[in-house]
């Protein structure tokens, strides 16, 4: 049985593009392509680079799994999980590197785009009731 059978097409998109997201940022400005503004956004907590480098690696790792998760688990929590860290990650950016929100597609775009489509499966869960896959909300 495919993951998304049972679901309304609005969850099952809504679930691709947040996994999409998530697993995009790990794999290409974290892991393929280091970013520079992957490094700066580290100053505060691994001023050394090797180290910095290193903690940008395993972020990307965890951002790759939390985007599969999201893909996996069609919980409400996993929704309301998503939209805390985006919310600590949106307020991380605001103290270290507040210049960026000047630039186009900026972290707030991204995020607060992020936040309504989970905003928008969590309704969806809310209106189907339990996932098919035995999961509960």
């Amino acid at each position: 049985m495919n993951l998304f059978d049972r679901q309304k097409p609005v969850l099952a998109i809504s679930r691709i593009a947040l996994a999409f997201a998530w697993i995009y940022q790990g794999l290409v400005p974290k892991i393929v392509c280091r970013s520079p503004g992957e490094v700066n956004l580290l100053k505060p907590v691994a001023p050394v680079y090797r180290i910095a480098c290193s903690l940008i690696t395993y972020m990307g790792y965890g951002e790759i799994l939390f985007g599969t998760a999201l893909l996996l688990v069609g919980a409400s929590w996993m929704f309301r999980l998503n939209i805390g860290v985006l919310v600590v990650l949106l307020g991380w950016v605001v103290v270290v590197e507040p210049v960026l929100f000047t630039q186009p597609f900026n972290p707030l775009t991204l995020n607060v785009a992020l936040i309504g489509l989970s905003l928008v499966a969590l309704h969806e869960t809310k209106k189907n009731g339990p996932e098919p896959t035995g999961v509960s909300n």
